[in-house]
């Protein structure tokens, strides 16, 4: 089983991720969205999986900043192509596992996904 978890380094939150992966000896490939960025494609088949309002994070440091008018009246459209132009918007972590697609952490989460 493929596993790929996507994120930023400096998250907190993909450091507890990957502590968790690497102390249950779960091999991973990380993808980083900075160095990387996203791909379109691979946006919409998650926001076709978990649907955009699961993965915009509104509470991130990048969509705060933005302009008022770039937070108004959000749809998938609208919300796709911010994540894509800036994707430390999207939610951290993403971690693909086989073909499903976990948003966030729970260690229980992530036992369950990787034990399978």
């Amino acid at each position: 089983m493929t596993i790929t978890m996507y994120g930023i380094t400096s998250c907190d939150t993909i450091k507890k991720a990957r502590d968790w992966l690497e102390g249950h000896d779960v091999p991973y490939r990380f993808h980083d969205y900075r160095a990387e960025g996203i791909e379109a494609g691979k946006l919409n088949g998650w926001v076709g999986n978990v649907g955009w309002e699961k993965l915009l994070n509104k509470g991130s440091t990048t969509f705060r900043e933005l302009p008022d008018k770039d937070k108004q009246d959000l749809d998938e459209k609208k919300a796709k192509a911010l994540m894509l132009a800036k994707p430390t918007m999207i939610k951290r972590p993403v971690l693909e596992v086989g073909d499903r697609i976990l948003v966030g952490f729970k260690a229980d989460v992530y036992e369950q996904a990787v034990r399978k």
